[in-house]
């Protein structure tokens, strides 16, 4: 198993251990694990959800986080692509608007692509990274998604997996210092199986390091069908973004993909990523009642 996973593990155990009190912790360390495994899903939206009126300049990202408020969720997932800038104005101007109306910042989604032959391309993506990092701690948010991306004309796998690892290593080395994780998606191209993401995360072996979970994009192999990929990926996600259908069209038994999360323990957000035909005035606040249905179903909390 990868050391990551020890990691995660231990740093779970840790933290419901200071959750608990320090005499039951103390007395009673099958207490302390039972917590630790206890599944806390929450309901989130992922500002890409509105993509259409973002991209058309008839919704900001301000108006976005407030959507929040009305959706009823505790946090949403901004997109990087429709944000103003990275000035530091702007930015603690948009952290404060989510603390006045207790919305929090599940994460920050970037376009970086990390599978970049040249290494002076490589560099750029490092550096984008970082920038987005500092934005992102200035936001008061924990997560950014990244991406793997496609393979260059005649590159093998294994050297997309090296230049990712390369990138992701420096990059996580550079976010934890912030407290800041990086998940990279299963989206397309290199990362487009389970895995490939995981051989990722283990060269990488960073607690900073995980998943950007979202559940439509996995390409069944004769080993794996998409429900067992979700799964294998379960115990390395830092974010989750939900959608009805996987890539191929076929329906998503959203209630199994929940048993699945629940079953790991899984702590985090699951958050609407909407990209269908319907308007998202009217299509997302369907399904933002059906994943606060399944995460009162199946969490904790």
């Amino acid at each position: 198993m990868p050391n990551s996973i020890h990691r995660r593990q231990f740093l779970a155990t840790a933290a419901a251990t200071l959750a608990l009190p320090a005499r039951a912790a103390a007395n009673d360390p099958a207490a302390t694990e039972s917590m630790a495994a206890e599944p806390r899903l929450f309901a989130g939206c992922c500002a890409y959800s509105y993509r259409q009126y973002l991209q058309k300049g008839k919704m900001t990202m301000e108006e976005m986080i407030l959507k929040g408020v009305e959706l009823g969720i505790p946090g949403v997932d901004l997109t990087a692509y429709w944000l103003k800038s990275t000035d530091p104005e702007y930015l603690v101007g948009l952290r404060h608007l989510g603390f006045e109306n207790k919305v929090i910042f599940s994460g920050i989604a970037i376009g970086a692509s990390m599978v970049q032959a040249d290494a002076g391309k490589r560099g750029k993506v490092l550096e984008e990274i970082k920038k987005w990092v500092d934005a992102t701690d200035r936001l008061g948010a924990s997560h950014i998604r990244v991406f793997g991306g496609m393979l260059p004309r005649g590159a093998t796998a294994e050297q997309g997996i090296q230049w990712v690892v390369e990138t992701m290593k420096a990059a996580t080395d550079y976010s934890g210092k912030k407290g800041i994780a990086l998940g990279i998606e299963d989206h397309g191209g290199l990362t487009q199986n389970a895995d490939t993401l995981l051989e990722i995360l283990h060269r990488v072996n960073s607690p900073y390091a995980g998943v950007n979970l979202d559940i439509t994009h996995f390409i069944p192999t004769p080993a794996q069908e998409g429900y067992a990929q979700i799964e294998a990926c379960i115990p390395y996600a830092t974010m989750t973004h939900i959608r009805d259908h996987f890539d191929d069209g076929t329906p998503i038994d959203l209630e199994r993909v929940w048993q699945l999360f629940a079953r790991h323990g899984y702590k985090g957000f699951m958050s609407l990523e909407y990209e269908g035909r319907e308007d998202a005035m009217t299509a997302v606040p369907k399904q933002i009642t059906q994943i606060r249905s399944l995460c009162a179903k199946y969490s904790t909390v």
